[in-house]
């Protein structure tokens, strides 16, 4: 299977936070027998692929959840009211396409709400609220969709947008790459590892539930008492209208590195270990910060604290139905991630803890 087709397969699959069982099934395909996997107690798979040394012990996370919604009820004209998964900005709602994951296969649908031209012209000034929106999967007076199609509450939902290549060839869009793009780092990852030492062990993970409050890299943290951690995620763009033109935060940018989220402020001997490894290999990078936050999170407070850093590929309309990468950039960000595994001996851990 080529890159693009591991993308294709990963950005299509279903998963929303504590739905996450088909990513898990792709990522225990693609590592096969090269690894050991264990499954935490809420879901999270821990792949450990030994090295020449027991230590350092490396963690790479990547969540396998994707933003979505979930069933809230049904109302008598058949129509679904939801509750959100994840961050959602509500303005990016109305019209988008979706599919409900029942006990009898996948409905397709659309979110709706009233049609502009009923809507007060104090209420088109304002956001829509999630609660004065629905999910019509064809809803009429005559046509049952709990008898039909049985659908109940707490059935999952996601966008419902394909993998698509872009005119430049360079750009992918889909649903989902945040955070399957990880995920498919972790599949490469371990195929650069496959054909090379490396003085270490490393923990490929793929976490559950990140979008819900960083539950699965705790969980699975705290199964493998890393020494260093890392998170494979997403980071944003800052380079379409309405942003600062001077921003680095960019497609083709290469690397972002975060210097601060809300969860953590990043260990800086581990941040200027892997910027001089970057610098030495003419691997482009970048500094990033968001409001949010990555499994690192609750990776560097596990146990007595384990010295952490995000890494990120910069992406626009992250938390929408559709969102876009570089391929040059996820090449740039596999390179690092090859170097820092092949450099971070027990030396080098050293050096980063005193």
């Amino acid at each position: 299977m080529n890159r693009i087709e591991l993308f294709q397969e990963l950005t299509g699959a279903f998963g929303i936070s504590g739905y996450e069982e088909e990513i898990t099934g792709i990522l225990k395909k693609h590592f096969g027998d090269r690894v050991t996997m264990m499954r935490d107690g809420i879901g999270s798979l821990i792949a450990k692929k030994s090295g020449a040394a027991e230590q350092p012990k490396i963690m790479f996370a990547a969540h396998m959840d994707e933003i979505g919604f979930m069933v809230k009820s049904i109302t008598k004209k058949g129509f679904i009211k939801f509750l959100t998964m994840g961050g959602w900005y509500e303005g990016n709602l109305p019209g988008l396409r979706v599919q409900v994951k029942t006990k009898n296969g996948m409905v397709p649908g659309v979110i709706g709400q009233k049609a502009i031209h009923d809507l007060p012209e104090e209420e088109r000034k304002k956001l829509p609220k999630v609660d004065h929106m629905y999910i019509d999967v064809g809803a009429t007076h005559e046509y049952d969709i709990k008898e039909k199609l049985g659908i109940r509450p707490g059935d999952p939902v996601i966008p419902d947008y394909p993998f698509v290549q872009l005119a430049n060839k360079d750009l992918c869009m889909a649903k989902a790459w945040d955070d399957r793009v990880g995920c498919a780092l972790l599949v490469d990852l371990l195929n650069n590892l496959s054909a090379a030492d490396h003085p270490n062990t490393v923990y490929l993970t793929g976490t559950v539930q990140e979008e819900v409050g960083l539950r699965g890299a705790r969980t699975s943290a705290f199964s493998i008492a890393p020494d260093i951690g890392f998170a494979l995620d997403v980071s944003l763009c800052r380079d379409t209208p309405g942003n600062d033109d001077d921003s680095p935060e960019k497609l083709g940018s290469g690397v972002g590195i975060l210097i601060r989220d809300s969860t953590m402020i990043p260990h800086t001997k581990l941040r200027d270990f892997v910027c001089e490894l970057a610098e030495h290999n003419n691997i482009p990078y970048h500094f990033t910060s968001i409001k949010g936050g990555y499994d690192t999170g609750v990776i560097h407070i596990t146990k007595y604290g384990v010295p952490s850093l995000a890494i990120g590929i910069p992406t626009r309309y992250v938390h929408s139905g559709s969102s876009i990468i570089s391929l040059t950039d996820y090449e740039h960000v596999l390179n690092l991630i090859t170097l820092i595994v092949k450099n971070l001996d027990a030396e080098a851990l050293k050096n980063i803890l005193i």
